[in-house]
């Protein structure tokens, strides 16, 4: 059930527990920007996106199986639902993520989540109507103003020309699937966090298999090297298991306009440590952008929210 905003004093509990389990969800998404790095050559992209799912589902399979048992008559009526959440939200995301770290940097992948937000207010708008204040909208311009800069690398002539890295243009469409994941969220049927988590994760493993076979059928493949292997336990384990639970119990807290907006910290995270991690090094425009996503957040998350 989803927890009314006002007034203050009601909001504040669930806030408090919120907060640091989106934080820890978007560190850890960080973490996810680094894996896309590192796991070029090492494993592909479609492989790494069936694997985590598997190794997810089998993570899953103890702790889940009686919740599940329970509910799967629940569940079952809305199979398309789950069905379309586990293929947009972790599938094809995933796919696509994977797949832009093989032409853009960490930087860019990390800077891009930050317009999920963005979209997630616009969706949540345009589908229920939910209200926007002023500074929300303040906010998604800049955060808006943030990602166009990440995408033009600080070149306002690639506007002109639409000559945006293959890369960027993924992670861009990558984004638009997590936010609609994101707002359908408050739909979900009435079911225990984890056993609605384990049947989407069931999903998404079952329509990566058609993705991983068109890889396999144009020679891409890359099966896991020894590196590949630490890889897809960290991606399953930490980005797919952990956070996801997080970030479905974030959502449940304070609800999805609220929660969206704390993905704009996966740009301070990624991009810290693809600096760290990977040593990509920092422009003047990687600068800027996260600065405007900083921006952002601060704007439509406190400001928002003042009466």
């Amino acid at each position: 059930m989803r927890v009314p905003e006002t007034p203050a004093g009601r909001a504040a509990e669930p806030a408090a527990t919120a907060y640091p389990l989106l934080v820890f969800t978007m560190l850890l998404w960080g973490g996810n920007v680094v894996a896309s790095k590192w796991a070029a050559g090492e494993v592909s992209p479609q492989v790494l996106t069936c694997l985590r799912w598997a190794f997810a589902c089998l993570a899953l399979a103890l702790p889940a199986r009686a919740g599940l048992n329970a509910e799967w008559d629940r569940l079952k009526r809305h199979w398309r639902y789950v069905l379309l959440m586990g293929a947009c939200g972790y599938t094809l995301y995933a796919s696509l993520f994977y797949a832009a770290g093989l032409f853009t940097s960490g930087i860019n992948i990390a800077l891009f989540q930050g317009s999920i937000p963005v979209l997630v207010i616009l969706i949540n708008y345009l589908v229920h109507r939910v209200a926007v204040t002023g500074a929300q909208l303040l906010g998604v311009a800049v955060t808006l103003a943030g990602a166009m800069v990440a995408a033009t690398h600080g070149d306002w002539r690639v506007l002109a020309t639409f000559a945006f890295n293959r890369g960027d243009v993924l992670m861009l469409v990558a984004c638009g699937l997590y936010a609609g994941y994101t707002v359908a969220l408050s739909r979900r049927p009435r079911v225990s966090g984890l056993s609605f988590f384990t049947a989407v994760a069931l999903s998404a493993f079952v329509t990566s298999l058609p993705p991983l076979a068109a890889e396999w059928a144009l020679g891409h493949t890359i099966w896991p090297t020894g590196k590949g292997w630490a890889i897809v336990l960290f991606v399953a384990l930490g980005p797919s298991l952990i956070a996801q639970l997080a970030f479905l119990r974030g959502v449940e807290l304070i609800g999805p306009n609220r929660a969206g907006l704390f993905v704009n910290l996966v740009p301070i995270f990624g991009a810290g440590l693809a600096i760290l991690l990977v040593g990509e090094p920092v422009r003047w425009h990687d600068a800027l952008a996260l600065a405007l996503v900083i921006g952002g957040i601060a704007i439509a998350e406190r400001l928002g929210r003042r009466r």
